[in-house]
C-alpha cells in the first residue's frame, strides 16, 4: 500500500499544477477525431484550500453535526443540502466502486490467486486499498456475500431484479420477439400491467428480508435501465395483442382521460407524457411495496434511470420517483460533464437527492481495444483521472447529490466470451487484469475523495 500513500502525499504538496487542463477525447472508438474538453480539478478551485483530513466517522460519515442517529443510513435534507446519514447519525456522501468482485473470468481469478492467495485476503486488503483512496462503500454488482464473511465495515447496495426475472419467462410464452431493444424488453415495454408479474415481484425482493438487520446495508436498486419510452402509449396500443394485459390498460386509462371510446388518433403529446407517469407508476409501486414489507429500514435506491431523451428530461417520470423511493439512482453516460440545468430538473420534479450509479472513461494508453461500453475514451490514466475530478467536482455542485459510484473496480478481460459484448474488453477499471492499480488514476481520485467534505463546504459558500 506505500506506493498509494506516495502518490497521494505528492499530489498534496503540490504536484499537480494549477492550471486550466485540456483533455484530448472521443465518445467511442468509432470516433475517428479527438476534440478538446475541458477538465477543472479542485486544485483550480479559487480560494480553495485542503488542509489536514476531516474527521471521519466508523461508516465514513463527516464529524461536523450530528443527527438522529438510526443505525441505518438515511437521508436528510439540511440547509438547503440533501445528505446520506450514516448508522451513527453523521452525514454522509456515498463514494463507491461498482462491481466490487475477485474477478469474474478465469484469468482473472487465477491472477487473484497468484497475488492474495486466497479471496479473504483479497476482499480485505482491496477494501483497505479503496477504503485509502477515499471510497466509502461499493456499488452494483459487488461481493456482499464475501464482504459481510469477512466483517467489511463500509456501505454497499443490492439489486433485485424482478422484471428482468419475468422477462425469461415472458419470452418463453411469446418466443423469440419481433421487437426488442437493446435490454431485451419486447417492444421496449415494461410488462408493469402483467398480473403474473406480481409473483416475480415477491420472489425476487423476498431475499431481502436476511439484509433487515444489517448496519452496512446502504440500500437497494430494484431492476436497472428498464426502458422507459416517451411513447410507451403509442407502443402498448399499437404493438400489443387487444387480450394482452397492457394493452387492455393503456386503452382504458385513454378512453377514461378522453370519456369516449379511442383509438390511436386521439393520443397528443400530453397524453404520452402522461401516461408515462401512469405506467411508471404501476410498476414502482408493486415494486416499492414489497421492498418495505421485507426490508423497512433499508433505503430504496430506484430502478438506475439512464438515457437523457427518454428518462431524464421526463418531469412525470421524476415526479412518480420522488413518491416512492429515498434516493434516485442515475447511470450517467454520454456526456463529458454533469449539465446542471438537467440536475436542477431531477431535484425539483422528484423533490428528492440522487445518486450517480455508474460512470466511467477509458484510457487508450492501457492497451485494451475499448469497443466496449458507453464510457468516453481519453489519451492518458492522467487524463481519466483529469475527467473523474472534473465530473465530481459538477456533481458536488448540485445540492442534490448524495454521492457516485465509480464503473468498475477491474478492467473488463478481453479473453473472457462469456462476458456480455458490454462488459468484454474495455479500460474501465480502478485495477488492470492482474489486480495492479492505475496510479495517476488512483492518485486524482485520491485527492478529489479525500477532501470532499472540505471541498463542499467550498462550494457551498460560493
Amino acid at each position: 500500500m506505500f506506493f498509494i500513500v506516495a502518490s497521494v502525499t505528492s499530489c498534496q504538496r503540490g504536484r499537480y499544477k494549477s492550471e486550466i487542463h485540456k483533455v484530448q477525447a472521443r465518445e467511442n472508438v468509432k470516433d475517428t477525431t479527438w476534440e478538446s474538453y475541458t477538465a477543472v480539478t479542485i486544485d483550480e478551485l479559487p480560494g480553495f484550500r485542503y488542509s489536514k483530513d476531516p474527521e471521519i466517522s466508523a461508516y465514513g460519515g463527516w464529524k461536523v453535526f450530528r443527527s438522529t442517529a438510526t443505525g441505518f443510513y438515511r437521508v436528510e435534507k439540511r440547509r438547503g443540502r440533501w445528505w446520506i446519514i450514516d448508522p451513527e447519525g453523521y452525514p454522509y456522501l456515498n463514494k463507491a466502486v461498482c462491481v466490487f468482485m475477485p474477478g469474474t473470468s478465469d484469468g482473472q481469478k487465477s491472477a487473484l490467486i497468484a497475488k492474495y492467495g486466497s479471496e479473504d485476503n483479497w476482499v480485505k486488503r482491496e477494501s483497505d486499498f479503496l477504503k485509502e483512496i477515499g471510497f466509502n462503500g461499493t456499488g452494483s454488482f459487488g461481493a456482499i456475500d464475501l464482504m459481510r464473511k469477512n466483517n467489511i465495515q463500509w456501505a454497499y447496495t443490492l439489486m433485485a431484479r424482478p422484471m428482468f426475472e419475468y422477462k425469461r419467462e415472458h419470452s418463453k410464452k411469446y418466443g423469440k420477439y419481433e421487437q426488442a431493444g437493446f435490454q431485451g424488453y419486447r417492444y421496449d415495454l415494461v410488462m408493469a400491467f402483467d398480473p403474473e408479474f406480481d409473483a416475480y415481484v415477491e420472489k425476487a425482493i423476498a431475499p431481502c428480508a436476511q439484509y433487515a438487520n444489517d448496519r452496512n446495508m446502504l440500500g437497494y436498486y430494484i431492476d436497472n435501465e428498464l426502458p422507459w419510452k416517451k411513447n410507451a402509449l403509442d407502443r402498448h396500443l399499437t404493438y400489443l395483442g387487444k387480450t394482452e394485459p397492457g394493452y387492455i390498460a393503456a386503452k382504458k386509462w385513454l378512453d377514461q382521460r378522453k370519456g369516449k371510446d379511442t383509438s390511436i388518433e386521439d393520443v397528443n403529446d400530453q397524453d404520452r407524457l402522461e401516461f408515462t407517469g401512469f405506467y411508471f407508476e404501476t410498476y414502482i409501486r408493486k415494486v416499492s411495496e414489497a421492498l418495505r414489507k421485507y426490508d423497512p429500514n433499508h433505503l430504496f435506491l430506484g430502478c438506475r434511470f439512464n438515457k437523457l431523451s427518454e428518462v431524464w428530461d421526463n418531469p412525470e417520470i421524476f415526479r412518480v420517483a420522488g413518491k416512492y423511493m429515498d434516493i434516485i439512482s442515475i447511470n450517467h453516460y454520454r456526456h463529458w460533464e454533469p449539465d446542471q440545468s438537467i440536475m436542477a430538473n431531477w431535484a425539483t420534479w422528484s423533490g428528492k437527492p440522487f445518486l450517480i450509479t455508474e460512470f466511467y472513461v477509458k484510457g487508450e494508453d492501457s492497451g485494451l481495444p475499448n469497443n466496449a461500453g458507453a464510457g468516453w475514451i481519453v489519451q492518458t490514466q492522467e487524463d481519466r483521472g483529469l475527467f473523474y475530478q472534473n465530473f465530481t467536482i459538477n456533481l458536488l455542485k448540485n445540492k442534490s447529490c448524495v454521492g457516485w459510484h465509480w464503473f468498475t473496480y477491474q478492467d473488463n478481460d478481453p479473453t473472457n466470451f462469456k462476458a456480455s459484448r458490454s462488459q468484454r474488453d474495455s479500460n474501465k477499471g480502478i485495477v488492470d487484469g492482474n489486480f495492479v492499480s492505475y496510479k495517476p488514476l488512483v492518485a486524482y481520485m485520491s485527492l478529489l475523495n479525500n477532501h470532499t467534505y472540505e471541498l463542499i463546504q467550498y462550494l457551498d459558500k460560493k
